[in-house]
């Protein structure tokens, strides 16, 4: 398990003056959480939503299925030592049962509960959902183990080459007009018409659906805490927003798991053409934004806070910042090339959200005072998805940056 050494108030308020840093290369938007309660309980409300008790029965359950494998953990120390850190760990989905993304664990597990206390048609129920692409192949992955029906909802902005992925799972696709939270209102109208079972990864309200995929992703904190044993306890992990789901899944786990001053700092990292937590978190409630949400990283195109993931969110988050798609492309690039000095390693657009985030914040002082970042600081990112969509990463990593102000990789590094 991570070693559990109290963090001291002198790391937590670093100096800004006592660390050298690489020069600023795109300052993101950044809110330090008022609403992080670090010495109140994690309580039974919470654990409700997410908490070790459902994570365990997930665990039990996905561990069992033919083909799982704990996903690596991946060192980046040339990254680490370019943003002056002392570590940055990567836990790496893109080969998560086949499917390449974390939501494997989500989707198909709510819905083998949902199966599990079927007592309707002895064909089953038809599973339906809306998705960014990959909770949506998750769930086709799921129903087609089951031999059961799925009809998937895909809004606009979704790929062709995700949508055929879904299609090849033997799922029907609805198209929506319009953004992500379009596509879900609309899959929660027409389940209802028809009698389907909906399995979203997102609800206003409770839902022991969305309950379940999050449980589901606690398989990735509990390989963490097992098979990575001989890493150090993180200080600050940096995870993707969208909806929520997952940012609450790892937070509320780490929450309950080190309570009080034991646990890592943790920041959540959005798009910023797709907001809904840091604004959220401004207001102090979850909102919802409008538009096109029009981002690259197509797995957080979201304009609307999960009502049920957010109580984690606010009780265990430390800060929310944004990033700009053109560093999240300039860090697919590097990590594809092995340009920051590791190994090469290709990440899809979401997946770079968390490292994206690290980078922007490594070379403001200020910033990094706020959430204690140092030389001594262990980060851990999660590498959410491999290059799912292969045209569009493909298209991303070809990508010109030149007059973006992004700098060439060879100059972003430490000072020596």
């Amino acid at each position: 398990m991570f070693s559990t050494t109290c963090r001291s108030a002198k790391r937590w308020r670093a100096s800004p003056g006592d660390v050298t840093v690489p020069e600023p290369i795109s300052r993101p938007e950044f809110f330090l959480s008022p609403l992080h309660d670090e010495d109140g309980a994690y309580d039974d409300g919470l654990k409700r939503i997410v908490g070790w008790d459902l994570a365990r029965e997930a665990i039990a359950r996905i561990t069992a299925w033919p083909g799982y494998r704990p996903t690596p953990v991946l060192s980046f120390k040339g990254l680490a030592r370019r943003c002056g850190v002392a570590a940055i760990d990567c836990k790496y989905e893109g080969a998560r049962f086949g499917i390449g993304s974390f939501k494997a664990l989500g989707g198909a597990y709510a819905l083998q509960r949902v199966l599990e206390g079927w007592r309707g048609a002895p064909d089953g129920p038809v599973a339906a959902t809306a998705s960014d692409g990959n909770h949506g192949l998750s769930l086709a992955w799921g129903a087609r183990k089951a031999g059961i029906r799925c009809v998937v909802f895909l809004h606009s902005g979704v790929s062709p080459m995700r949508q055929s992925l879904i299609e090849a799972q033997g799922a029907e696709i609805i198209r929506v007009d319009g953004n992500y939270d379009v596509s879900t209102a609309t899959a929660r109208r027409v389940a209802a018409e028809n009698g389907w079972v909906l399995v979203p990864d997102t609800s206003h309200d409770y839902d022991i659906n969305p309950v379940h995929v999050m449980a589901g992703y606690g398989v990735m904190v509990e390989e963490l805490l097992g098979e990575a044993a001989q890493l150090a306890m993180p200080t600050h992990v940096f995870i993707q927003g969208g909806c929520g789901g997952l940012a609450a899944a790892i937070i509320g786990l780490l929450r309950e798991r080190f309570p009080g001053d034991l646990g890592p700092r943790c920041i959540i990292v959005e798009p910023t053409k797709a907001d809904c937590l840091i604004r959220s978190a401004r207001a102090g409630r979850p909102l919802i934004i409008e538009g096109a949400l029009d981002t690259i990283m197509a797995g957080l195109s979201v304009g609307e806070a999960s009502g049920l993931a957010w109580p984690v969110i606010a009780h265990g988050t430390d800060a929310f910042m944004t990033t700009t798609d053109e560093l999240a492309i300039w860090v697919m690039q590097g990590l594809h090339l092995g340009a920051f000095g590791d190994a090469p390693v290709d990440v899809g657009d979401s997946g770079v959200a968390g490292l994206a985030g690290l980078i922007s914040l490594s070379g403001e002082r200020d910033l990094r005072a706020a959430i204690g970042l140092d030389d001594q600081s262990r980060v851990l990112v999660i590498a959410t998805e491999g290059p799912v969509d292969l045209d569009g990463f493909k298209a991303l990593c070809a990508r010109d940056l030149s007059g973006t102000g992004l700098p060439d990789f060879a100059a972003f590094a430490v000072a020596a």
